[in-house]
C-alpha cells in the first residue's frame, strides 16, 4: 500500500492539536512553538501533495478508499483535483502566519486563574480547524464531507466566543456579551444550513444508493442513474443553501461581520480566508458535480444574488467606522465575485473564481493581520481613533497600504488576475452582469483609499504619537504574504496550470462550453 499522503496531511495538525492541548499550563511558550512546528510540518506535506499532483493526469489523484460504515455505504474516500490542491496549499500556508500573528492573543490575563490554559486551547483549536478544512478539501465521499463541514463549527465557535478581540470600546461584560452573540450567531446560521444539507444528503443516498462522488458521477455519465428534474432541483437547493451560508452569500451573510469583528485578527483570517472557502469549493465540487442540470436551472437567480453581494458588501464597507467590520463587508463583496465566476459557467470565470479563493485568502490575511497589529497598539477598532500613523510607523503603514491595494485588485498584485478572469468570463455569457459587477471595483477603491487616508495620513493624533513600528515577529508574518501577492500578481502560471484542467472537468460535468466571440466577417477585398 502506498503512503497515505492525504491522510497524513490532515492527521499531522489533528495530532498536533491534541499534543498542544496536553502541554502543562506553565509551559505556554512550549505550546506555541509546538503548534508552529506542527503547522510548518503540515505545510511541508501540503507542498509534497502540490508537487506530486499531475495537472494532466487523472481528475482525482493520490486517492485513498476504505470502508467506514459498511451498512450505509459510507467510505473514508479521499482524492484531490487541481482546485482542492490549490486550496490545501492555501490553508497550510496561512496557518503558520495565523499562529505567529496570534502569538500573544491568548495569553492569560492577570485576573484569570493560574490553572486556566487559554494559550494551549487557542492554538490547539486553530490546528484542529486546519485538519478539518484540509480533510474537507480531500473528501470525495459526500457523507464524510458533511461530517467535516459540520464538525469544524465546534472549534470555530470556541475561537470566536472564548478568545475574542480584547480591543473593545465597552466594558468587559459588554465585550463578553458581544463575543457570545457573535459566536452563537455564527453557530446557528451554519447549523441551520448544515441541517438542511443533511436532509439533502439523505435524499441523495435514497436516489443514488451510495455517497461516493466518483461513483455517482460515473453512474450519471453512463446513464445508470437518472434523477427526476424536481428531485435534482430540491437536492441542489439543500446543498447550495448550506454552502451559501458558509460562503457567505447575500442575504445569508449577516453572521460574518459580527464574527470577524469580535474575533481576534488571526481568527478573523481563519474565518474568511480558510473556513469560508469550504463553501465556494463545495459549490464547484458538489453542486456542479452532482446536480449539473439543477445548477444551470438556478444560475440566473444565483448570478443576481452574487451581484447583490458584490455591490451591497462594497457599499456597506464604504460606510463602516470599524476597521475589522470594513474588511468583513469587503470580503462579502469578494465572495460575490467568486460565486459569480463559478456560475458564469465559463472556463475563464471558474478559473478566475478558483484563483480568487487563493488570492483573496492571501490579500485578506495581509490586510487583516496588519490591521490587527495596528489595533493591538492603539486598543481600538474605530477608524476615527487613528490618524497620521504613517509618520510614526512607516513600515506598518506601507504594508497596510499594499494589503489594501491588493484588496481593491490593483494590477500587479495577485487578486487583479483572478478578478479580471471572473469579469471576462462573466462578460462572455452575461454582459449586463459583468457591467454591474465592475461597480464593485470602483467602490473597492473608495473604501480602501478612504480607510488608508483616515488612519494613516493627516495630523498625528496624540494617542498614536508613541506607536511602535512593526516588530521582527510581525514582519515575519507580513513580508512573505506581500511577496506572494507580488509574485502571483506577475506570474500566476504555477496556479493556473494546476487549476485549469480541473475547471475543464467541471465544465464537462455541466455540459457547458465557452461562448464563441462574435467577430464580424470582414470583406478583405473590399478593405483593399
Amino acid at each position: 500500500m502506498s503512503f497515505p499522503l492525504l491522510t497524513a496531511t490532515a492527521a499531522v495538525p489533528a495530532v498536533g492539536a491534541i499534543l498542544t492541548a496536553a502541554v502543562p499550563a506553565a509551559r505556554r511558550t512550549a505550546a506555541k512553538w509546538l503548534a508552529l512546528l506542527v503547522s510548518l510540518a503540515t505545510l511541508v506535506l501540503a507542498g509534497i501533495v502540490f508537487a506530486r499532483f499531475e495537472p494532466g493526469g487523472d481528475r482525482y489523484q493520490l486517492t485513498e478508499s476504505h470502508s467506514w460504515i459498511r451498512d450505509f455505504g459510507v467510505r473514508y474516500e479521499l482524492g484531490v483535483d487541481g482546485i482542492g490542491v490549490a486550496l490545501i496549499a492555501l490553508t497550510a500556508l496561512l496557518i503558520p502566519f495565523v499562529i505567529l500573528a496570534g502569538w500573544h492573543d491568548a495569553d492569560p490575563l492577570e485576573t484569570q486563574s493560574k490553572r486556566w490554559r487559554p494559550t494551549q486551547g487557542f492554538f490547539a483549536l486553530i490546528l484542529m480547524v486546519e485538519a478539518m478544512v484540509i480533510l474537507s478539501f480531500e473528501a470525495t465521499d459526500v457523507f464524510l464531507f458533511y461530517i467535516l463541514f459540520e464538525a469544524m463549527l465546534i472549534p470555530m465557535y470556541f475561537l470566536i466566543g472564548g478568545f475574542g478581540d480584547r480591543a473593545h470600546s465597552g466594558t468587559d461584560e459588554n465585550a463578553a456579551a458581544q463575543r457570545s452573540y457573535a459566536a452563537v450567531k455564527f453557530l446557528l446560521y451554519n447549523l441551520v444550513g448544515g441541517l438542511i444539507m443533511l436532509a439533502a444528503v439523505i435524499g441523495l443516498y435514497v436516489v443514488a444508493g451510495n455517497f461516493s462522488l466518483t461513483e455517482i458521477a460515473e453512474a450519471r455519465a453512463n446513464g445508470s442513474l437518472e434523477m427526476a428534474g424536481s428531485t435534482e432541483k430540491w437536492l441542489f437547493l439543500g446543498f447550495f443553501f448550506a454552502f451559501a451560508v458558509k460562503a457567505p452569500l447575500w442575504p445569508l451573510h449577516t453572521w460574518l461581520p459580527n464574527a470577524m469583528g469580535e474575533a481576534t485578527a488571526p481568527v478573523a483570517v481563519l474565518i474568511t480566508a480558510v473556513v469560508d472557502k469550504v463553501g465556494t469549493f463545495a459549490m464547484l465540487r458538489f453542486c456542479l458535480g452532482l446536480f449539473p442540470e439543477a445548477s444551470k436551472w438556478a444560475t440566473p437567480a444565483i448570478v443576481v444574488l452574487a451581484l447583490i453581494s458584490i455591490v451591497y458588501g462594497a457599499l456597506v464597507a464604504v460606510g463602516q467606522r470599524d476597521i475589522k467590520r470594513l474588511v468583513a463587508y469587503a470580503s462579502i463583496s469578494h465572495f460575490g465575485f467568486i460565486i459569480l465566476g463559478i456560475f458564469a459557467m465559463t472556463s475563464q470565470g471558474q478559473s478566475g473564481a478558483t484563483l480568487y479563493m487563493v488570492n483573496h485568502g492571501i490579500s485578506t490575511a495581509a490586510l487583516m493581520l496588519v490591521a490587527g497589529f495596528l489595533i493591538s497598539r492603539r486598543g481600538s477598532r474605530l477608524i476615527a481613533d487613528y490618524g497620521g500613523v504613517q509618520k510614526v510607523a512607516p513600515v506598518l503603514a506601507g504594508t497596510f497600504l499594499i494589503g489594501g491595494l491588493a484588496t481593491l485588485s490593483l494590477p500587479g498584485l495577485a487578486p487583479f488576475v483572478s478578478e479580471f478572469l471572473v469579469l471576462v468570463g462573466t462578460f462572455a455569457r452575461y454582459p449586463v452582469a459583468g457591467i454591474v459587477a465592475t461597480t464593485g471595483i470602483v467602490l473597492a477603491a473608495l473604501y480602501v483609499l478612504v480607510l488608508y487616508q483616515r488612519t494613516m495620513t493627516g495630523p498625528v493624533k496624540e494617542e498614536v504619537r508613541s506607536m511602535p513600528d512593526l516588530r521582527p515577529r510581525e514582519l515575519a508574518v507580513v513580508a512573505p504574504l506581500i511577496a506572494l501577492l507580488l509574485f502571483l500578481g506577475v506570474f500566476p502560471k504555477p496556479l493556473t496550470d494546476v487549476v485549469n484542467p480541473a475547471v475543464r472537468h467541471t465544465m464537462s460535468d455541466v455540459q457547458r462550453t465557452d461562448p464563441q466571440p462574435e467577430v464580424p466577417v470582414q470583406n478583405v477585398e473590399a478593405a483593399k
